[in-house]
Order: C-alpha cells, then sequence, then structure tokens
C-alpha cells in the first residue's frame, strides 16, 4: 500500500525548512560560536524535525516520514557499523600510535619540508587506522605541529600536511564515517547498498594519486621559509606502539579482500587486543572492567562506544529529515530536475552536476562530510541509478568531493577551524597549506572529465 505524499503548508519547498535550519544552526555554531562537536550537531539536527514538522499539514505523518527515514536499513547499518567501529578507534588511540612515528622521525634526523612529507604519510597512517579526521587532528597537532616548527618546517605547510592526512583517511579508512555513509547511500539495482569493502578497493587508485602529489609537494616547499632550531622531539615517542600497524594492516585487508567490514573489524580488534596486551601497551583493567568507586564499567571498548553515540545521533537526525524530503517528494523532484537539465544529457555531465551539488551541500553544512555526504547521497543514488553509473563510482564521486576543496573553505570548515584553533594560524593560512584536499578535487574532477575509472552496473 503506498502511503500519501507528505505535504507542507505553502507547497513542496517548505519541506527544506528542517535543512534550512540546520544549515544555519550550523552557521551559527561554527562561525558565531566558533565551536565544534556532534553532540550539537545532533541537537541542530533533532531541533530541525521538530521546528520543521510545524509547517507540514499534519504534524505526525511528518515524524512517520522522519522516523521511516531513522528506520531504513540504511541508516540502521551505518549506526551499527560506528559502533562497532568505535571500540577499534579507541583501542588505537590508546596505544598511541603517532608517538611511533614521531620515534622514527628523531631517529632518522628529518627536517623541514621532509619532516612536512613524513608527517603527512604518518598523520594519513593514523588517520586510516582510527577512522576518525576530527580525533587524529587532535592527536597529531600537539604532537607533529610543535616538533616540525622545531625542525625548520614552514607553518602553513606544517599544519596543512596534518590537516591533508586526517582528511586522506577520512575518505579512504574502510571504518571512517564518511567511507560507511558513501557506500550505504549509493544502493544496486537490487536494492542492496554498495559494500564498503568493495567501495574502498576502488577508491584507493584516486586516493593514492592525489595522496603522492601531495607528499612531492609537501616535501619540496614544506621547508620554504622555516628556521631550523634543534632540539628534541623525543619526549613523546614510543617505538613499541608501532606494533600496532599489524593489526590495522590485517583489519584493512580483512575488510577489502572479505567485502565485509564486520569481519574486518572482529580480526583487527581481537589481534589488536592481543597484540597489545602483549606489548604491554595497557593492561586487560583497560580494555573493561569495574571502576567499583564510580560504579561504572570503564575500558576502551566502553570509551569507543561512548565517543562514537555523538556521531550516531547526528546520523540519526540527518535520516530523519531525509525521510521527510523523501515522502515528500523532494529528493526525486531534485533528481529529475539534474537528470532533465542538458548538462546530464551524458554521464560526464552529470557526473559534473554531482560534483557540484556535493560541494555545494559540504559548505553549506560547515564541512561536516558526513552529514553533507547523507544528506546528498540519496539524491546521488537516484541519478546514478537512471545514468547506470556502478554504485563503486558514485559511492567514490560522493566521499571523494566531500572530502576535498569544498571541506577546507576557510571560515565555513570545521576541519580548518580546529587547525586554526590548534595552531593559533588563520583560517586561510591553515586551508592554503591542506595541499591534499586541493589535489584530490582535481583528481576527481579529471576522473570525471576524462571517466577514468568510470564503471557501469550490469
Amino acid at each position: 500500500m503506498n502511503r500519501q505524499k507528505l505535504e507542507f503548508r505553502g507547497g513542496i519547498g517548505m519541506s527544506l525548512i528542517p535543512v534550512a535550519i540546520y544549515v544555519f544552526f550550523c552557521m551559527v555554531l561554527f562561525i558565531g560560536f566558533k565551536a565544534f562537536n556532534m553532540e550539537a550537531l545532533a541537537v541542530g539536527g533533532f531541533l530541525a524535525l521538530l521546528v520543521g514538522g510545524i509547517f507540514c499539514t499534519s504534524y505526525s505523518d511528518f515524524w512517520e516520514s522522519a522516523i521511516k527515514g531513522i528506520s531504513s536499513i540504511t541508516a540502521v547499518s551505518v549506526v551499527v557499523i560506528l559502533l562497532l567501529v568505535g571500540m577499534f578507534s579507541a583501542l588505537i588511540k590508546l596505544c598511541g600510535l603517532s608517538g611511533g612515528f614521531v620515534w622514527i622521525a628523531n631517529a632518522v634526523g628529518m627536517k623541514g619540508g621532509i619532516f612536512v612529507a613524513f608527517t603527512f604519510i604518518a598523520t594519513c597512517i593514523v588517520s586510516t587506522a582510527t577512522g576518525s579526521s576530527i580525533g587524529t587532528m587532535f592527536i597529531a597537532f600537539p604532537i607533529f605541529y610543535s616538533a616540525g616548527i622545531l625542525l625548520g618546517t614552514n607553518e602553513m605547510m606544517m599544519a596543512g600536511s596534518i590537516v591533508s592526512g586526517a582528511i586522506f583517511g577520512d575518505n579512504l579508512a574502510p571504518i571512517s564515517d564518511t567511507t560507511i555513509a558513501s557506500a550505504s547511500t549509493q544502493q544496486f539495482k537490487n536494492g542492496k547498498p554498495a559494500d564498503i569493502g568493495g567501495v574502498v578497493s576502488s577508491r584507493t587508485k584516486y586516493s593514492a594519486v592525489a595522496g603522492l602529489i601531495s607528499i612531492l609537494i609537501f616535501a619540496i616547499f614544506g621547508g620554504i621559509g622555516g628556521t631550523y632550531q634543534g632540539g628534541s622531539i623525543d619526549a613523546t615517542s614510543n617505538p613499541v606502539s608501532l606494533i600496532m600497524l599489524i593489526p590495522v594492516i590485517l583489519m584493512l585487508t580483512v575488510s577489502t579482500k572479505t567485502r565485509n567490514i564486520y569481519q574486518g573489524i572482529l580480526v583487527g580488534l581481537a589481534t589488536g587486543t592481543i597484540v597489545g596486551l602483549i606489548a604491554g601497551l595497557f593492561t586487560p583493567a583497560q580494555i573493561f572492567s569495574n571502576d567499583a568507586a564510580n560504579n561504572a564499567a570503564v575500558g576502551f571498548l566502553v570509551d569507543g562506544i561512548n565517543n562514537i553515540l555523538p556521531t550516531c545521533a547526528l546520523v540519526i537526525s540527518v535520516f530523519g529529515i531525509m525521510g521527510v524530503l523523501s515522502d515528500a517528494g523532494m529528493l526525486d523532484l531534485i533528481a529529475e530536475k539534474i537528470l532533465n537539465s542538458k548538462m546530464a544529457g551524458s554521464t560526464k555531465g552529470a557526473e559534473l552536476i554531482c560534483m557540484i551539488g556535493i560541494s555545494v551541500t559540504t559548505i553549506l553544512l560547515g564541512g561536516v562530510t558526513s552529514a553533507s555526504i547523507l544528506t546528498f547521497g540519496p539524491i546521488l543514488n537516484k541519478i546514478g541509478t537512471a545514468k547506470n553509473i556502478h554504485p563503486y563510482r558514485r559511492a567514490n564521486l560522493l566521499d571523494g568531493t566531500a572530502n576535498s576543496l569544498p571541506s577546507i573553505i576557510p571560515f565555513m570548515s570545521v576541519f580548518v577551524f580546529i587547525g586554526s584553533a590548534l595552531t593559533g594560524l588563520s583560517p586561510v593560512v591553515v586551508a592554503g597549506g591542506t595541499v591534499y584536499a586541493f589535489v584530490l578535487f582535481l583528481v576527481f574532477l579529471v576522473a570525471v572529465l576524462t571517466g577514468w575509472g568510470c564503471q557501469k552496473e550490469e
């Protein structure tokens, strides 16, 4: 039985009220309050639903549509995967993997542009291992940035290398919220979402090309204007933590080979726990134990769930908004307008329009790439299905564009804002040094214009 389309006072355009409220909330949070946290973003999403429902002819029908979006198989899958990923991410953070890379830099005697390039590589590994771009920046800036200034790096390039590395992992890691969201929102013709392993395997070539170009740029220009001051950077280093690369590699390998993210997380979490205990990086009590004094369970398993809950709340609120837009017919209308445009007459034109749409959405949402991917993903899914574009390609275009240039617009980017707050540099300077975001955008633009990597769904 088909449900009657959700109707709004003033027409279908009013169904965008929740989106407008959420965008306004993002602007107030980032530009006005100069603050960022997932809890606040989730508040904005739920307030948008509460207020937006007033403009619907039936408040109860509005919330039925919102719940329908929240309870969709895509939404549930994303939340479940994020909760599992949170535990593995917490394990890697507990072991201090970044300290091992500082030890390598100190042992080899890196400085100037070489240290900037090395920092980019190290941050890429950390962000891919944890699946958290924001978390990586809070880990890496205190360790690498101050050390880089002592070793004669250019402050703009040094800050940019850390933000770039954080974005790299956000784009590529199979346990990243954006990877999960981009894959889950793109469906095969049989209705099944794109598998994360297949998406990551097909995405690697784009990330690798952009990464290699970025390494060269950082190495060549990273030391310009810097002054070598000497000093020791081994205070936070711990070479033993490098052993945690074993579970990271196993997790990545299993996830991509089996195309089953659940299996990959199981292998990574199990081997990581065993390896970490043997190496003495943590104690059994730090895995899961009872804090009798506070009557609470503690450990990295609990921390992992707690840390990811705000992101899950944001995902739930965004899927609620998508449920409303879907039942109102707005998603179909937007997709239809794009498909009927002259540019969308070809696959190349449709992909270019989608790049523009993803870019605008990401900018409006303050560079919160997970939210922008969840917002534009359903639209891209409809367009891509109509044009017979493979779900892997669509997921890569969605995630790659969102995590590139649109995510580092000064004063409208959470990445730039955090980088600026942690270094004291202006947002323009931090954005200017985020080379990988510029290069990744160009890589996908070239891929669209030339058809490189374009797949058709059989």
